[in-house]
């Protein structure tokens, strides 16, 4: 049972401002596909069970086969991703666990990343990945549910 109803419909403008910023990251040169697996990363890592079931069904509407989406979670173990969706997700699961080490995330993932991508894809990344977290709090924090959209 939710805490509340989700924040961004009680307070529109900050479900706008949310809107916004995934528009502009879109803007950014990353593939659709390689956003919505780092969203999906992502919210797995967090517990959102209402980000992982909107943002699995979203990328199967999107065309996402479901071998990747099952095994977005041991993607290291797995043959379904490509070079740049491997350094994405890295970065993705280094930049959600920043209290885990030392050095957050280490320059062999920053390196990989910025090998992959051009400044403009990299803070399309860092801004969606931060997004994501975010959205992901807020909603966790007030307990939304999976499928309550």
């Amino acid at each position: 049972m939710a805490r509340m109803k989700n924040p961004a419909t009680v307070l529109p403008d900050t479900g706008e401002a949310i809107r916004f910023l995934t528009r502009a990251t879109r803007a950014g040169g990353v593939p659709e596909s390689t956003l919505e697996l780092v969203h999906l990363r992502v919210s797995q890592i967090n517990g959102c069970a209402f980000c992982v079931d909107n943002g699995a069904r979203s990328a199967r509407k999107n065309g996402e086969t479901d071998d990747r989406l099952a095994a977005v979670a041991a993607w290291r173990d797995t043959p379904y991703f490509t070079a740049p969706e491997r350094a994405a997700l890295d970065l993705a699961e280094h930049s959600t666990r920043l209290a885990d080490r030392i050095d957050p995330v280490p320059d062999t993932v920053w390196d990989e990343a910025a090998r992959q991508y051009d400044e403009a894809a990299l803070a399309a990344l860092v801004v969606s990945i931060a997004t994501t977290n975010f959205f992901n709090h807020v909603l966790v924090t007030t307990k939304q549910s999976a499928g309550s959209w």
